[in-house]
Formats: structure tokens, C-alpha cells, sequence
């Protein structure tokens, strides 16, 4: 088997690199942007309470922190799946529960 040569290794692991970075990058975005929402709108809008105006925003911020303790576990589930069927099969399977999370908060009539 003929060895790769170091200006094709170098490549390769900076091509890892920028699509770690980037893939990185838009999911601590889109943690930002909920939190956003979450503090300003989400709260109001999704948790109506007769009582003080704070419970919705708490209510809001806590589904936010259950999105960011189940990282580990997706990452365990997925992390398996991608080195049982390939990370090809992992990457789809997340992108498909991300897209159908988005669809699904689409049809929400608020």
C-alpha cells in the first residue's frame, strides 16, 4: 500500500481541522441564538403564566439547559453509530432529527 506523502497528510488534517472549526462554530451559533430568543421572546410566547413574567423565561432557559446536557448522550449514541455503520450514516442521522426538530417548530402555530 503506497504511503501518503506529508504535503498530502497536511492537507488532509487541515481539511479536518476547518470543518471541525466550522461545524463548531454554527452549533455554539445556534446555542446563541436560543439563548437569545429564550430571554427575550420564548418565554412570553411559549410559557404564558398569570404570574410573574420571569417564570416563562426561566421555563424557556431550562429547555435550553436540557438541550445542552444531552450533547453527551447524543454524542455517546452517535458516536457509536458512526463507528458501528460509518460517520457518513451519523451525519445524516443527525441532520435528519435537526431538520425534522425545525420542521416541527414550523408547524407550531405561534
Amino acid at each position: 500500500m503506497p504511503r501518503k506523502s506529508t504535503t498530502e497528510g497536511a492537507s488532509t488534517t487541515r481539511r479536518v481541522v476547518i470543518a471541525s472549526v466550522a461545524g463548531n462554530m454554527m452549533e455554539w451559533y445556534d446555542f446563541f441564538l436560543y439563548t437569545t430568543a429564550a430571554a427575550l421572546v420564548l418565554g412570553t410566547v411559549f410559557f404564558p403564566s398569570g404570574g410573574h413574567p420571569l417564570l416563562g423565561t426561566i421555563a424557556a432557559l431550562a429547555g435550553h439547559a436540557v438541550g445542552f446536557a444531552a450533547r453527551p448522550i447524543g454524542g455517546l449514541i452517535f458516536g457509536h453509530i458512526g463507528d458501528r455503520r460509518g460517520r457518513k450514516a451519523a451525519l445524516m442521522g443527525t441532520l435528519s432529527l435537526m431538520g425534522g426538530a425545525t420542521f416541527c417548530m414550523g408547524l407550531l402555530p405561534s
